[in-house]
């Protein structure tokens, strides 16, 4: 029996999976659609739907409570100034899990984890901004 066994561990010690779950959200907020494993990708909808509702409410608490479980100010900022309004309307269901074949190292499931109602542009624009900057300053 699987009583009172909430959340998947991941062979992962509580401090590294707090760890994991803030860099994983903050890069699904920056990026909008992330590839990582079926069981990873399972647990950070979770956290990532509970994160959005935060962003809704869009009140001091609940910004304040965003920041103490992302890394970076910049993810907070995104998630109550764009994504909060975006999904206003919705009742919930703000992720998509997609199964994405097997790793070809150790067949692990692969899935892409995404927001619905994604920003296409998003992904990836801060590399291309990074890449833009830095021709300009070589030219």
């Amino acid at each position: 029996m699987r009583h009172a066994k909430g959340y998947r561990r991941l062979n992962r010690t509580h401090e590294h999976r707090k760890a994991l779950w803030s860099n994983m959200a903050g890069s699904l907020i920056e990026h909008e659609q992330i590839k990582t494993t079926l069981p990873k990708a399972k647990e950070l909808k979770r956290i990532m739907d509970k994160l959005i509702t935060l962003g809704k409410r869009g009140d001091l608490h609940a910004r304040r409570q965003a920041a103490a479980q992302l890394k970076e100010d910049k993810d907070v900022a995104k998630l109550f100034d764009i994504l909060g309004p975006r999904y206003a309307d919705r009742p919930g269901g703000y992720t998509r899990v997609l199964k994405a074949g097997f790793r070809y190292g150790d067949m692990a499931p692969m899935a892409i984890i995404e927001l619905v109602d994604r920003d296409v542009d998003a992904k990836g624009a801060a590399d291309k901004a990074r890449v833009a900057a830095e021709a300009d300053a070589d030219e």
